[in-house]
């Protein structure tokens, strides 16, 4: 009884939320997609800060999120509606082609301050990832929840974006490389500057190059690693 009762509950929740989605799309979609952009934001500081959560640099994320990322995906995913309909393969395949040649690069340029040394390594890990994402919702996703889903999908790229931004270099080695090895990721929790705006100077601005260039050199001993075991394969 108590099982079908929080069913029931929950089922009831999912109602009004689609209700008030239908009744405000554009506030609640935007709403949606900023909260998750910067709560990826959140999860990266958990992993890296933990007891010293920068919440200015959150506030900035979500500054981004909400003023350009999550308008921006309203207003587009409508734009591409209206120019394609319909979930054909043919308007599908359409609508992914400009979604990743126009709006990816400008959306992944809006995010970087240093946007020239790490922007085309971030573009080419984000055609592994969004691709697949846009295709789903392109294809499954009614209009007035395609915003949302694309938050939901841009909770997960927030925690790369966060991470390259402040001590990756764009490419899903060195980020999967930190997350895998415990050296990459020591001394991280304690670095109370990795998280300044960049291009402001800081005391710990040596160390934190430092941190950087270690988890850049572990990134690269692991794509050897993976390189001489596809070679012994073959």
């Amino acid at each position: 009884q108590s099982c079908h009762h929080f069913l029931q509950s929950d089922i009831n929740m999912v109602n009004v939320l689609m209700r008030n989605v239908r009744r405000f799309p554009w506030v609640t979609n935007v709403t949606l997609y900023g909260c998750l952009f910067a709560g990826g934001d959140l999860v990266h500081q958990w992993f890296t800060r933990k007891s010293d959560m920068d919440w200015r640099h959150t506030r900035n994320v979500a500054t981004v999120a909400f003023s350009f990322h999550g308008n921006f995906s309203f207003f587009w995913m409508r734009f591409l509606e209206r120019r394609f309909p319909g979930n054909s393969a043919r308007m599908v395949a359409r609508k992914l082609f400009l979604d990743q040649t126009m709006a990816a690069p400008l959306a992944t340029t809006v995010f970087y301050t240093d946007w020239r040394d790490k922007f085309l390594n971030t573009y080419k890990t984000g055609l592994m990832f969004w691709p697949f994402m846009q295709l789903v919702n392109f294809a499954l996703v009614p209009l007035f929840l395609r915003t949302s889903f694309t938050g939901c999908c841009a909770f997960v790229w927030a925690i790369f974006l966060c991470f390259s931004r402040q001590i990756g270099d764009g490419t899903a080695t060195t980020a999967l490389a930190w997350i895998f090895t415990p050296t990459a990721r020591g001394g991280h929790g304690a670095d109370t500057d990795t998280h300044r705006e960049p291009g402001s100077p800081g005391p710990g601005g040596a160390d934190s190059k430092g941190k950087k260039e270690e988890v850049l050199l572990v990134a690269k001993d692991r794509t050897k690693a993976i390189e001489a075991q596809n070679t012994k394969a073959n």
